[in-house]
């Protein structure tokens, strides 16, 4: 770089005020020593003591003290300035970082989540499975036969996770007496009913920590398995111990009806 060039970021780089400040201390301090030279050859014998010349040079700077003091306030009014500008950038791009953090962090909860669903879903499905194999298999009511059965265990284990839970909700369950019987009625069943519950439940606890606008709790409401949760659910609302009989099985005849239904 050469010298006129740094001369002239070294001019350009400070603040005008600074020039101006500069140029009036010339100037002033210049017409001092012109007023003292006049003065001297006016009257040469005159006694310069040193309260005459305290007197003068008090007289003389007072104005370039006050100068120099509005122009620094003014200076730190602007570095004031640029430095709130600063922190407000920082401060903007801080949030953004956050952000950004907040979402790739989501994303991969989502991600694990999805990951952690997929293998839930078999669960689910064998569940269902066993339900359904158990209440309407042939150690159940004979609606469906072994092969039957034993095919939509095939498609399941190709992929179909919710075709049992397709079949519970597509069906009537009138000659089994209702879907809270075929549910409910036998030790076996009201222990995997509990079990496809607190699976389901805890996989949407989950679902809700990485979920931000409810899609994908909603989608797995409207699934098979959550409408089948959600009849499971209206049956049978708060959970009881294995081997005790729900109030709803004495109201709906569950416990006459045990005998031509078993698991």
């Amino acid at each position: 770089m050469s010298t006129s060039n740094r001369l002239r970021r070294f001019i350009t780089d400070r603040d005008w005020r600074i020039w101006f400040g500069l140029v009036v201390t010339f100037i002033w301090i210049g017409g001092g020593l012109w007023f003292v030279a006049g003065s001297v050859a006016a009257d040469p014998d005159q006694e310069l003591t040193l309260d005459v010349i305290g007197n003068f040079l008090e007289g003389a700077f007072a104005p370039l003290a006050f100068l120099w003091l509005v122009l620094g306030l003014f200076m730190q009014q602007r570095e004031l300035a640029n430095n709130t500008e600063m922190l407000r950038r920082t401060s903007e791009q801080s949030e953004k970082q956050t952000q950004a953090i907040a979402a790739t962090e989501m994303n991969a909860r989502q991600e694990t989540f999805f990951k952690i669903a997929e293998s839930v879903k078999h669960q689910l499905g064998g569940i269902t499975g066993m339900l359904f194999a158990g209440g309407l298999g042939p150690a159940g009511s004979s609606r469906y036969s072994r092969d039957e059965v034993t095919d939509m265990f095939q498609k399941a284990s190709n992929g179909d996770a919710e075709i049992f839970a397709r079949q519970f909700l597509s069906m009537e369950f009138m000659e089994e007496g209702g879907i809270g019987l075929l549910l409910y009625d036998t030790e076996i069943r009201r222990r995997h009913t509990r079990n496809f519950r607190r699976t389901f439940d805890r996989l949407l606890e989950l679902a809700r920590g990485c979920d931000v606008d409810g899609i994908i709790v909603d989608t797995m409401n409207q699934s098979a398995f959550g409408l089948l949760y959600q009849q499971m659910t209206d049956y049978m609302p708060d959970d009881f111990e294995a081997g005790n009989t729900p109030p709803e099985a004495d109201q709906s005849g569950m416990s006459s009806s045990s005998s031509s239904i078993s698991a």
